[in-house]
């Protein structure tokens, strides 16, 4: 009971100045915090020479450098022995040289040529088949030779293996499927890697001509595009392979090859083994495998002469010639540009050639060979040109990088000569610059109109302009009527496939250049071609990147709803998963751009719309994720909703969106959060000072929140709702209501679990509860007590359903938080508050001192240091004495604080838990040390004399 009669009177403000920071004057111009710290490192060198003084030399470690290094080039000759020692670092090393010259031989092309890499997948998508393939697999067993054979022994063994290979140790595997196939030569490409690692050559040789062979089977026509893409992996692995193996056979020294090496560099052993493999590969009788393996190992010619690329380039495109099916050579021709981009991308003369001559066998597509063929297989002419679209726009792609004007013209008007062939014309829009396309739009669309309809449709050629004119602009005169001629031809279509391609394109092209009226016609076309049969169905991929490309470039939301079309166009969204992905990105573009706060209706009402299909989606199976990202989108949009000064009409907005978005538990804590904003916002509007208006609409903010906060399922977000709450009614004067927000949260403490659910993971509640009980504490200082309740009714209230919680066995919280109510009981003896509500009266000025208010506070306190001294007697057991130890020293700094030390029954039950802190040894010296030192520091301050006699009562033991 001493505690409380004999709290310390505190002078708030004088205590707050005496804390504060001494202020310092600081010069700014050779100092600020954020300027970057040159640390200039200081050495002395002690010279052992006779004679010698020492000196100091001093340079920033940033500058250094080891004399040493710059001496020996970076080679150190330490480093060198430790390499030849260690097989494993040599390997790495050359690793890293054969990944940087890799990496250097690549930037020949610029970043800004697109790789045969990103064509892959694409061509491996599109050009599929059900149709059942076969595969020629060679039966590979190594014949078992002599070791003491002589060397043309072993060279006639492999010639006869080649030759074995060639002449029938095959079988053929029949009637597979294309995933079968694709496995088959995946297969086959590990075999590869397999046999050069076990030193097999020949095999691998072998295996790469096999795979080389099936490029000339054209048996199922419509998967030969994604047959060229598996085997051509093949050959670059064995292109790599022979490439490194002659590179690794160049080191000197363990010094490898410089990476623009010239041949005389190249040491006499790598050029035999690179000759040796021009000439097995020379040896290959059929066209097709050795034109594909010379291709493949075309970079080796490096080692021999410094023009042997430029003489191979021309010799291998004119072997192509020899290739009868236009197919099988379109498809040679881009396999040579693609590996001629790579070794040799200056060599554009020989891509060139390679074009014209493709140009020059064109014909021979409509020849009766082919067209026999396409008999045979039922295949259509237009799908069967479409097999040549990859290799041609590859080809044209090559030839097209940074090539100048002219000849890009020049391409355009050999297109022109053969009768502006549809399918060149496609290639030369997939492979030419946009900027070169755009310019001449007219051009192309008078060429289109021209091309014969029968073999290449016509929309795809208006798809591949379409493409270019999204990423650059067409002269300004020409874009109304650009527009015009295309979507004449798009609107036209019949098959809501084609046409939808072809609309999705031009979206983009309609919302860069035109205005809403434009757009809204154009969503008008495709609800009219899409809807009939609901044939949207099958489109839902296009439809939503044309709402993409809509919102992308119309981002003003009351632009965006005033085009009449624009809802009709989402409603033929009817798949759910669709609908709301589409609502998705609607709503993330609105977060995006909406700068300002709006309350257009027509956004609104539209918004809500959206928002109610995300929320109606949420059901039992939707993942936490998915739930937390809509209620995000939702919040966001109920954040930019703002009526201004009519605080009403929010308030009813608050109430519509309740009863919306009632399953999502985040949204309805914004909500909360909002409502709670809005009546601080009208107490600012009033100063504080609430007509009978102002007054009722508060209540009514307050009356939202008391009833949506129970619909909650997390009990720590109830707690703190009604505690915020709580604190805004008191704010705004609202004292009954505020009552009812704290005793529910005091009724509500005792259904705390022991473990609550954090982040998916389950965690102990206690330290949760005792932050939220800090914070509780902190509010009920100011809180008036009710005229028709007992004194500090809250508080007993608080302290009875802390006393029957069910606190954990070997948790001291609960005595954390009777001495933290020791902090409040005592604050509330004080005659003047540390805080207040602006015109709320608090307990100081209705009691104004009186000692029966007093003397009950006294009661609680005794109470609860009988509870604390209690606790710490059950700790007296061995196991537990570090704890008794840590809370003892805890209550002993609690009475430091807010005691009056000037009474001899506290300035006892102070030593005594001092001395109980340390009794055992568990105190933590240093800890002890530092508040022995505060005491004496404390001493020296004015009528904190008796600190002085305190601090000779507390002795600091020593741990043993």
């Amino acid at each position: 009971s001493c505690f409380l009669r004999h709290a310390r009177s505190r002078n708030y403000v004088s205590e707050s100045e005496a804390c504060k920071l001494e202020s310092v004057p600081i010069d700014f111009g050779d100092y600020h915090p954020l300027k970057p710290i040159t640390v200039t490192e200081s050495k002395t060198k002690k010279m052992n020479r006779k004679g010698s003084t020492s000196s100091t030399s001093s340079s920033s470690s940033s500058s250094m450098m080891d004399p040493l290094s710059s001496v020996l080039d970076g080679t150190d000759p330490l480093s060198l022995f430790a390499a030849a020692a260690d097989p494993v670092t040599t390997s790495a090393t050359m690793d890293s040289t054969r990944k940087k010259r890799d990496k250097d031989d690549s930037s020949a092309v610029g970043s800004d040529f697109e790789p045969w890499s990103s064509k892959r997948g694409e061509i491996l998508a599109r050009y599929t088949t059900t149709e059942k393939l076969s595969i020629v697999s060679a039966s590979f067993s190594r014949k078992a030779t002599t070791t003491g054979s002589a060397v043309s022994e072993k060279v006639r063994t492999r010639l006869e293996e080649l030759d074995d290979l060639e002449e029938g140790s095959q079988k053929e595997l029949l009637n597979l499927t294309q995933q079968d196939y694709m496995n088959r030569i995946e297969e086959l490409n590990q075999s590869l890697k397999d046999a050069w690692s076990s030193d097999q050559k020949v095999k691998a040789l072998k295996i790469v001509i096999q795979c080389s062979k099936l490029l000339s089977d054209t048996t199922v026509i419509q998967f030969y595009p994604s047959k060229f893409v598996l085997i051509t992996d093949i050959l670059d692995t064995f292109g790599k392979l022979v490439y490194e193996r002659i590179l690794s056979m160049c080191v000197d020294n363990r010094v490898s090859l410089p990476d623009n090496f010239s041949p005389e560099c190249v040491n006499d052993t790598a050029k035999e083994t690179c000759l040796n493999w021009f000439f097995k590969i020379a040896s290959i009788r059929e066209l097709i495998p050795r034109f594909y393996v010379e291709a493949a190992i075309l970079k080796c010619n490096k080692f021999l002469s410094k023009t042997g690329i430029s003489e191979c380039l021309p010799r291998l495109t004119s072997m192509i010639r020899g290739i009868g099916d236009p197919l099988v050579a379109v498809y040679a021709r881009a396999y040579l540009c693609r590996v001629g981009m790579e070794v040799a991308p200056q060599l554009k003369e020989s891509l060139n050639k390679n074009f014209f001559d493709f140009l020059l066998t064109f014909k021979q597509i409509h020849g009766d060979t082919v067209q026999n063929q396409l008999v045979v297989q039922r295949v259509e002419i237009p799908l069967y040109l479409t097999l040549y679209s990859p290799a041609i726009d590859w080809i044209l792609r090559c030839i097209a990088y940074h090539a100048p004007e002219v000849l890009l013209t020049e391409m355009m008007e050999r297109c022109k000569k053969l009768g502006n062939n549809a399918l060149l014309l496609n290639s030369v829009m997939s492979a030419f610059r946009a900027e070169f396309i755009a310019a001449r739009s007219m051009d192309f669309i008078g060429m289109i109109k021209e091309c014969d309809e029968s073999g290449f449709p016509k929309h795809l050629l208006f798809r591949s302009l379409g493409l270019n004119l999204a990423l650059a602009d067409p002269p300004e005169n020409d874009r109304l009527q650009i527009l015009n001629e295309a979507w004449k031809v798009i609107t036209k279509l019949k098959n809501p496939q084609d046409y939808i391609n072809c609309a999705e394109v031009w979206v983009e092209y309609t919302c860069r250049h035109f205005t809403k009226r434009e757009v809204n016609t154009v969503l008008a076309d495709v609800i009219k071609h899409m809807t009939p049969d609901r044939a949207f169905e099958d489109a839902y991929p296009q439809l939503q990147s044309i709402i993409q490309k809509v919102i992308t470039y119309i981002y003003d939301f009351s632009l965006l709803f005033s085009v009449e079309k624009f809802l009709p166009f989402l409603d033929m969204f009817q798949k759910e998963s669709v609908r709301v992905e589409v609502c998705k990105c609607i709503m993330e573009s609105f977060i995006k751009h909406q700068q300002e706060s709006t309350k257009d209706p027509v956004i609104l009402n539209a918004l809500l719309h959206i928002c109610k299909t995300m929320h109606d989606s949420v059901n039992a199976l939707t993942l936490e994720d998915e739930k937390r990202m809509l209620a995000a989108l939702i919040n966001g949009f109920i954040k930019m909703v703002s009526f201004g000064r009519d605080f009403e009409q929010q308030l009813s907005f608050y109430v519509e969106a309740r009863s919306m978005f009632c399953n999502l538990e985040p949204v309805l804590v914004q909500l909360i959060h909002s409502v709670n904003q809005l009546a601080m916002e009208t107490r600012k509007v009033m100063k504080g000072n609430h007509s009978r208006k102002t007054a009722a609409f508060v209540r009514a903010c307050v009356a939202f929140c008391f009833i949506t906060i129970p619909s909650l399922s997390s009990i720590f977000t109830r707690l703190n709702l009604y505690l915020h709450s709580g604190q805004v009614a008191l704010a705004n004067q609202c004292l009954s209501q505020a009552d009812a927000f704290f005793k529910a949260a005091v009724s509500l403490v005792p259904e705390v679990p022991k473990m609550v659910n954090v982040d998916g993971k389950m965690r102990p509640s206690d330290a949760f509860l005792l932050e939220f009980l800090c914070n509780f504490f902190s509010t009920l200082l100011v809180v008036p007590d009710h005229p028709e309740q007992g004194v500090l009714f809250l508080v007993r209230g608080l302290l009875n359903v802390i006393q029957d919680y069910t606190w954990e066995d070997n948790s001291d919280d609960k005595v954390r938080i009777y001495t933290n109510v020791l902090h409040l009981l005592s604050a509330m003896t004080q005659e003047a508050y540390i805080y207040h509500v602006d015109k709320v009266d608090s307990n100081d000025t209705l009691y104004g001192g009186d000692s029966k208010f007093l003397a009950e506070i006294n009661k609680l306190c005794e109470t609860v240091i009988a509870q604390i001294l209690d606790h710490l007697k059950t700790l007296g057991k061995e196991e537990t004495l570090k704890r008794q130890s840590q809370l003892a020293l805890y209550f002993f700094n609690t009475i430091l604080a807010h005691g009056d030390l000037r009474n001899n029954k506290l300035n006892q039950l102070s030593v005594n838990l001092w001395n109980l802190a340390q009794k055992h040894g568990f105190a933590d010296t240093k800890t002890m040390v530092k508040t022995l030192e505060y005491i004496k520091r404390r001493s020296k301050q004015p009528e904190m004399s008796h600190f002085t006699d305190l601090a000779l009562r507390l002795p600091l033991q020593s741990r043993t």
